[in-house]
């Protein structure tokens, strides 16, 4: 079973390919160009090196946050595009669950930290089950740094594109209880999005396409500010 992955939750836009025995192809860049003019490119690029057509994937995975709302949208509506072209199944998968699962056989519980803004994370909490997957210990929400890490007790890996926001608090709050994840592990990754893909896709968790919608957790700014320029046109 092949399946292609994307996420787009972060700056880091990434793709991968994976079938049932491994990553056939991956492609990412952490660069500041916006996903809408370079996730299509890529995903060109990536199946022709690895020499597969699109029709011949047996289904799509696709990141569905939280992360940039944008980000989301871009993501979401390609992978719907692709899907819907060729008439194949796609699944969604939790942005914060494919970040953990770069460390699915971690020793200590991993929470992945991506910045929401407004001095908050998007955050979560799981561990792992020691056969290659994460149980969920923490569900996905928006909260302060300072919150998440009272709760935390156990020694605790983080990683996410927070990290360098706030690893100097971390560290003045969990000292040697607060680990770190290397570079190459700390973003998203289109293969881990693509292999949870595929696990889901073979327990029949198929979404609908057409209404299939990001998990923002909070609400994009622009749709609060319509919403207060609608109420003040009414009063």
């Amino acid at each position: 079973m092949k399946v292609l992955g994307i996420d787009t939750a972060t700056m880091m836009g990434s793709i991968g390919l994976i079938d049932d025995n491994a990553v056939i192809a991956e492609y990412s860049l952490n660069i500041k160009a916006t996903h809408s003019e370079r996730l299509i490119p890529a995903a060109d690029k990536l199946l022709k090196d690895a020499g597969i057509d699109l029709k011949d994937l047996d289904g799509f995975a696709v990141s569905i946050g939280p992360g940039s709302f944008t980000g989301l949208r871009i993501g979401l509506a390609t992978i719907k595009g692709f899907a819907m072209g060729c008439s194949k199944p796609i699944t969604a998968v939790s942005t914060l669950e494919a970040l953990a699962f770069n460390l699915a056989f971690a020793e200590h519980q991993v929470c992945p930290i991506l910045n929401a803004r407004k001095n908050e994370v998007y955050t979560a909490l799981f561990k792992s089950d020691r056969k290659g997957g994460m149980k969920r210990i923490v569900h996905d929400r928006a909260e302060g740094i300072n919150t998440v890490l009272n709760e935390l007790n156990d020694d605790t890996i983080f990683l996410g594109d927070a990290v360098n926001l706030y690893r100097d608090i971390i560290l003045e709050k969990l000292k040697d209880k607060a680990h770190f994840a290397v570079k190459t592990i700390n973003m998203p990754s289109g293969a881990s999005v693509a292999e949870l893909g595929l696990l889901k896709l073979k327990k029949g968790m198929i979404e609908d396409a057409s209404s299939l919608m990001p998990f923002y957790i909070s609400r994009p700014e622009a749709e609060i500010n319509l919403e207060k320029k609608n109420l003040a046109l009414r009063g």
